[in-house]
Formats: structure tokens, sequence, C-alpha cells
């Protein structure tokens, strides 16, 4: 929908449509609920620029005249495309402004205190989808992942307490109140996975050595 797309789910892990739903929802903190509000009015002012380029692509296909009508009508629209391109223009510098500090936020965490194993594993599974749910009978709460696995309410009030992940408290505990992570859980989790150690291969037997495993004979 606009220039700036990807960059925007790159720094955010989340695509745009699913974004401007949380939104709407009030599921987003308060860097990134600021960075869709911007990314919108980005969004209104592109489709700005498309509306005039495609009145001056039909003006300019040969249905029209070429008398002094034409050259007036050519002259407004050109006028109204440089202003929607100069608004177009001022709105991306303000996504941009909302935008580097979340990705700031993401290289402060690389070179930040690893997450724990545990926390690791928690915020993985909330990145797919989760809700806190409180039983209706033992009054027990729990985080229930969209994978079916659960993070329990201890180890969901400290990730709150450490800013990686926020709650909806909108809808009613019995009937799921949504769990999402924050800019910082995300870039906790990316600084993690960055972090991650890669797969250990096999060494090479060294020359003559016996093989473990004999080769197969037909």
């Amino acid at each position: 929908m606009s220039s700036l797309d990807r960059r925007i789910e790159a720094a955010t892990g989340t695509d745009i449509d699913t974004l401007w739903a949380r939104r709407d929802r009030g599921a987003l903190d308060e860097p990134d609920a600021r960075l869709v509000d911007v990314h919108r009015q980005l969004v209104d002012a592109t489709t700005g620029v498309t509306f005039y380029r495609v009145m001056l692509h039909r003006l300019a296909s040969g249905e029209h005249p070429v008398d002094g009508a034409f050259f007036e009508s050519l002259d407004r629209i050109i006028e109204q495309l440089r202003e929607a391109a100069d608004v177009r223009d001022s709105r991306a510098r303000r996504v941009l402004a909302a935008l580097e500090p979340i990705e700031a936020t993401l290289g402060a965490a690389a070179v930040g205190e690893a997450l724990s194993a545990a926390d690791q594993a928690a915020l993985q599974l909330i990145t797919g989808g989760a809700k806190l749910y409180q039983h209706l009978v033992t009054g027990q709460l729990a985080v229930t992942t969209a994978s079916g696995q659960r993070v329990s309410y201890t180890d969901l009030q400290h990730l709150e307490a450490a800013g990686l992940v926020s709650r909806d408290c909108g809808p009613p505990v019995h009937a799921g109140q949504p769990v999402e992570l924050t800019t910082a859980g995300r870039a906790a989790l990316l600084a993690a996975r960055r972090q991650s150690p890669p797969p250990t291969t096999k060494a090479a037997a060294p020359p003559g050595a016996w093989p473990a495993t004999p080769p197969l004979h037909r």
C-alpha cells in the first residue's frame, strides 16, 4: 500500500493487515500504534497520487482533442499531482520518524541482555497468537497459544513486567484476552535467534580412519 510497507513489516515482524487489525482492537503498544496511525495517513496520500496519475494517463491516452481545454486540464492535473506527491512525501517522513526508533530498538536488543531459554520459548509460542483465559470453574489463569500449548500466568506476568508482551484487557478474561509481543519483545526474540549458535557439523574423519557406518554393497 506504500513504499515503506516491507520495511514496516520487517521491523514489527507483522504484516500490514494484521497491524491495522490490532490497532483497531487497541492491542498495540504505543510505538507500534503511532506507527500504524501515520502509516494509514501515508496510504491515503499514496492513493491520492495514484488517482491523479490515472487521470493524467487518461488525459494523454489520445481520446481527447488537443485544444485549449486539453492544456487547461493538463495543467490542473499536473498541479494536483504535484500537491499530492508533496503530501505523500511529508507523510512518508512522519512514518520514518515513527519507524526509526523501533528499528533502533531491534539493533539495541542485538547487543543487550540475552533472553533466557524459558523466556525465548514463551515468546516464540506467543508470536503465533495467544490469549489469556480464566477457567470458569477453577478460576485458574493460563495463556493458550495458537499451537495449543500453554504459557503459565506466572510466566506471563514476568514477561509483562519485562515489557516483552502486552495484554488487551478489553475483553473479559473468560472470553480470552489477546496477548501480543511488544516492540521490545519482538526485538529481543529476533536478537536471540540471531545469537543462536549454528548447528554443529560432524567433523570429517582423518584419512585412513575406519568408517562409522560400513558402506552398503550391491
